[in-house]
């Protein structure tokens, strides 16, 4: 069969690796065409343009790249129609994907098409499922509370798990070689500093994060940080860094990152799928995020629950502090981590919850990638009911 992709940020890059990866195995010969990152280009995907022209977020980030947004969407709508897929599989980054698909089921309603990541409709604007059903299919769940709420606005919808909670982690020998080849104590902190993966993520909330780390080193002098990053960003990371009075260990790898997870003690990471890899690897962690004021506002306003953070969501706890908005600032986020890195009890509430939630996420079964592709198979099986 032939599948046309699309990934707009790093995480949907995995995503769309872990899906492609299934494709593959159950269709031997899936032609895959699209867009996606590294992850998905490893596995033979030639990207229709660069994947992180669409990693943007917020309001006020879009509008000045609203024109080249929009010129995108048509190319890509385009490649859909000329490519003949037997179904088009938009992957997370829902502004762009489901805009697309859009423009394709005007030229083509028969043609099955699939959403990948459900919308957080039970965090803000509920009404975006039964729009999304205008266009969309069938979706492919990654929480597991998904299902009925995707059902209910009219699409058919599986829940398949989530890849990191089958993820390869790092184990003990790797994550001691890691602190040897860095000269990193045995008994040092290894704090992670995770700003994001886009460039306005980093922008705005690296030099929090740097400056909550200073004051928590003043508290703590032994800790070591480190910055994993991503390609997109690597540059800008890399150049960030150099100006700061004490320069985290950056590294892009990925195995190096999967070792420094295993190694690392605490986490300051920006909301979004990053807190799962750290529950995997049983990080405890602090969350912040700020956006544009204009982006900031209207989030608040349509925000529906009180905590963004998925693992307090999927657990059911709220373990995992927030520092969100006006409270995303140095001064808070230093206090918050010292308390998690220092608090018996809070870390291991911590733990308790990052282990539940990787339960619930389907560690122990099936590859999520696979169970991904067998969904996608039966839909595209089952006869359309527009």
């Amino acid at each position: 069969m032939r599948y046309f992709l699309i990934a707009g940020e790093a995480s949907g890059d995995l995503l769309g690796a872990s899906l492609m990866s299934g494709l593959q195995q159950l269709d031997p010969e899936a032609h895959i065409t699209g867009i996606g990152g590294p992850a998905m280009q490893d596995l033979g995907l030639q990207s229709l343009f660069p994947m992180d022209e669409l990693s943007l977020m917020g309001i006020w980030e879009v509008l000045p790249k609203y024109r080249h947004l929009k010129r995108r969407i048509a190319e890509t709508a385009e490649a859909v129609i000329a490519a003949e897929p037997d179904a088009l599989i938009g992957i997370d980054s829902p502004d762009f994907c489901l805009r697309v698909a859009r423009l394709v089921r005007a030229r083509r309603p028969d043609l099955r098409t699939i959403h990948y990541v459900a919308p957080s409709v039970w965090a803000w604007r509920p009404g975006r499922a039964a729009k999304m059903a205008q266009v969309i299919d069938h979706v492919l769940a990654i929480l597991p509370f998904e299902p009925p709420l995707m059902r209910a606005a009219g699409m058919t919808c599986d829940f398949v798990g989530h890849p990191v909670a089958t993820a390869k982690i790092a184990g003990p020998e790797k994550a001691a070689a890691f602190r040897d080849s860095h000269g990193i104590a045995a008994d040092a902190p290894v704090v992670l500093c995770l700003p994001g993966s886009r460039r306005s993520e980093v922008s705005r909330l690296a030099p929090r994060f740097d400056e909550a780390l200073m004051r928590l080193r003043d508290r703590v002098p032994e800790i070591r940080v480190v910055l994993p990053t991503v390609p997109g960003v690597a540059a800008m990371v890399r150049d960030m860094t150099r100006r700061w009075p004490s320069a985290p260990i950056v590294i892009e790898d990925a195995e190096a990152k999967r070792a420094a997870f295993s190694a690392a003690d605490l986490a300051l990471a920006a909301s979004g799928t990053v807190s799962l890899d750290l529950a995997a690897n049983r990080v405890p962690m602090v969350i912040g995020y700020d956006m544009a004021p204009l982006s900031r506002m209207v989030i608040g306003w349509l925000l529906r629950t009180d905590t963004v953070t998925l693992v307090n969501l999927v657990s059911e706890t709220r373990a995992v502090p927030e520092y969100l908005g006006r409270n995303c600032q140095p001064g808070p986020l230093a206090e918050g981590l010292q308390e998690v890195l220092e608090n018996a009890v809070a870390r291991r509430a911590q733990m308790e919850a990052m282990d539940l939630t990787m339960q619930r996420l389907g560690k122990g079964g099936e590859a999520p990638g696979l169970r991904a592709a067998r969904s996608v198979l039966s839909a595209i099986r089952e006869p359309q009911s527009r």
